[in-house]
């Protein structure tokens, strides 16, 4: 019961939030925290470090504002349109970055990347740097408006829900524990059976296809599409939000993105030193909590409850 208490905690908050905050504000987290928990599948579970993944989420917000905008698609297929572009992205780039390792890996996806984002430069239908602006929003099945902020939001954090429960049942079910243990030791699972090279392009796919339902929700929250959700700035940032939350964490990237978000916006007006300053938060983050928030955390909770299991047994 314990263990359901914080997320039961977390979801009122999240209910009650635009209460007290700016919806546009919590929107952009909870965008944010599914990219960051997509990539977290990749590095935390599969133990791939990708430079790329802004390809995915950016071209699946260009997909999702070309079909709301010049198709009139409803929100929900917009939303459908995206996580097929991020996964068939995926499948193909994932098919060509898988067949090296380590550095080589990270390096493959950076370039694959910046080609993605030089063919948008150059596509028609993005609009060089203009991009893809006023993109209706639209009606929830035909029905619920979400033009006004408040059904938007809780239309977001809906999505938000459903993908940490398809992401929870990934990572907990037999492929994710086949994923772990090529993560620890790739050749220990290929003698026992396992074929890692598929299981690691699945687990790419499959993070890329996420990737893309945050690119394509980004797009629906802030009407626009642009190069800037392909430039490899963001895929530096899903890098930062992952580690400063904790990697291999479950909630730590989401914590990891509130972070990161907050600060972006605590700094906004301090737009020249917002780097600086993210690198500098990014360092003391890194030094202070070496497995995360999410880590360090669950570190001060083990403590309690061994120092409470003690307590009783001296008792």
């Amino acid at each position: 019961m314990r263990r359901l208490l914080l997320p039961f905690v977390a979801l009122v908050a999240l209910v009650t939030a635009p209460l007290a905050v700016y919806p546009a504000f919590l929107m952009h987290a909870l965008c944010m925290a599914i990219f960051a928990s997509a990539f977290n599948l990749l590095l935390g579970y599969g133990g791939l470090l990708s430079f790329g993944h802004a390809a995915f989420f950016g071209w699946a917000a260009y997909a999702a504002a070309h079909g709301a905008k010049v198709w009139g698609w409803p929100p929900e297929l917009a939303l459908l349109a995206g996580l097929g572009t991020g996964a068939a992205l995926g499948a193909s780039c994932g098919a060509l970055a898988i067949r090296r390792k380590g550095i080589s890996f990270a390096m493959i996806t950076l370039a694959l990347a910046q080609m993605t984002y030089f063919i948008a430069l150059r596509a028609p239908f993005a609009h060089s740097e203009d991009g893809i602006q006023n993109v209706p929003r639209g009606a929830l099945l035909g029905v619920i408006d979400l033009t006004h902020p408040a059904p938007m939001y809780y239309f977001v954090l809906a999505i938000y829900l459903v993908a940490q429960a398809g992401l929870f049942r990934i990572v907990y079910s037999p492929f994710g524990h086949v994923l772990r243990a090529i993560r620890e030791n790739e050749t220990r699972a290929i003698s026992m059976g396992y074929h890692a090279a598929r299981c690691k392009w699945l687990a790419f796919v499959l993070s890329a296809a996420l990737s893309g339902l945050a690119g394509a929700l980004n797009a629906l929250i802030f009407q626009s599409a642009s190069l800037g959700g392909l430039d490899w700035h963001l895929s530096g940032e899903v890098v930062l939000m992952t580690l400063i939350g904790g990697v291999g964490s479950f909630f730590g990237p989401t914590i990891g993105a509130f972070v990161l978000v907050g600060l972006q916006d605590l700094l906004a007006g301090w737009s020249g030193w917002v780097s600086l300053l993210q690198g500098l938060a990014f360092v003391a983050c890194v030094l202070s909590f070496r497995e995360g928030i999410a880590g360090a955390l669950r570190k001060q909770n083990s403590a309690r409850r061994k120092e409470r299991t003690e307590n009783l047994t001296l008792g």
